[in-house]
Parts: structure tokens; sequence; C-alpha cells
């Protein structure tokens, strides 16, 4: 999972370098830090968060039933 957020997100910003993804899991979720640099933090979120929104809703689909967890992606600077 943490190769197809990478895949998603280095493309469009500036700073590829800077791009990482942190996974932190518990008994009932599997949480996915995004994080970039702060200059390319609009390009990641959009206008109006529609990139965002279509980031999650790519990686949620991709984990789909293969997680008997939640799944969440949150963008950190």
């Amino acid at each position: 999972m943490q190769e197809l957020i990478l895949s998603i997100v280095k493309p469009i910003v500036d700073h590829p370098d800077d791009v990482q993804v942190r996974v932190s899991e518990d008994d009932k979720r599997i949480v996915y830090h995004l994080t970039v640099h702060e200059k390319d933090i609009g390009k990641v979120i959009g206008k109006h968060g529609r990139v965002a929104k279509a980031i999650r809703t790519v990686v949620y689909a991709a984990a789909g039933s293969k997680q008997h967890k939640k799944v969440y992606m949150e963008i950190d600077e």
C-alpha cells in the first residue's frame, strides 16, 4: 500500500524525494501518514481537497477486503 501511495503522489509534487509514508497499526485500524515538503502540501490536497479525496479513494479501494481493519490516510506537513 505504501508503494501505491508513493507512486500516486511523487509525480504530482515538486520535491519527490521528500515524500514519505509511515504506517501505524493497532487492533482495529491501519493509518498511513503521508508526509510531503511544505511547499507541496497544496498540490497534494488540491482545490477544495479534491486531490486528497481522490488519493484516499484509490487507497481505500485498493485496501478493500484485503484488510480486516479500517484503513485511513492522513496528510502531514
